[in-house]
């Protein structure tokens, strides 16, 4: 008899165990969002555009090479072969002379929460997402995972960059004032992991 009851309450005890740390579904998120905001930032814009144009040393031989080739052409009697030269040499020269392709510019996503719970956050999941700002249609969701302890009550921003706009009209080439427009925007928390193994889920 006394071995039965044992073994129940072993039973209870380690049913218990289990569901402290199976997930908590809540509407209510244990954590405050207390900013977010997104820029778009110029990669390599560090270079300077009056520095003049780089000629390695295979570029050198090269050019000697081609020179050589006209000399020969030109020196043969031939006049087709030397215009035929020539031209091969022009249309080298053009496609080292086209600029480089525009500055790709990425994405900086932040988003500042606040610790409400009593237990140390070790991972939030959340989504930054963004409206069409007259339909309310979503047009862009952008995915992140926050791996960082914040211990209860306390304040953490964080930061990512991707390469992913926050929406289809938003370019990666080039730069528009006016891009903003028409946007609207809002942070959604998925998921937070604690340091005792307790998850929270958004329903």
């Amino acid at each position: 008899m006394k071995r039965s009851l044992c073994l129940i309450a072993l039973a209870l005890a380690l049913g218990s165990g289990v569901a402290a740390q199976s997930p908590a579904l809540s509407t209510e998120p244990p954590v405050a969002i207390v900013k977010y905001s997104w820029t778009k930032e110029r990669i390599n814009w560090e270079g300077d555009p009056f520095t003049g144009a780089f000629e390695s040393f295979e570029d050198v031989r090269r050019r000697a090479v081609d020179s050589r080739r006209l000399e020969r052409a030109r020196g043969s009697g031939n006049i087709g072969e030397a215009a035929k030269v020539e031209r091969e040499i022009r249309a080298e020269q053009v496609v080292k002379a086209r600029p480089p392709k525009p500055p790709r510019y990425a994405f900086v996503y932040k988003v500042g929460i606040k610790n409400d719970s009593d237990k140390t956050i070790t991972e939030f999941d959340w989504d930054y997402v963004f409206f069409d700002a007259a339909t309310g249609a979503e047009i862009g969701r952008r995915q992140f995972t926050g791996v960082e302890k914040i211990g209860p009550g306390k304040n953490k921003e964080l930061t990512f960059q991707v390469s992913s706009p926050p929406a289809k009209t938003i370019s990666i080439y080039a730069l528009d004032k006016n891009e903003r427009r028409g946007l609207s925007e809002a942070v959604v928390l998925l998921r937070v992991a604690y340091a005792d193994g307790s998850v929270w889920l958004r329903q």
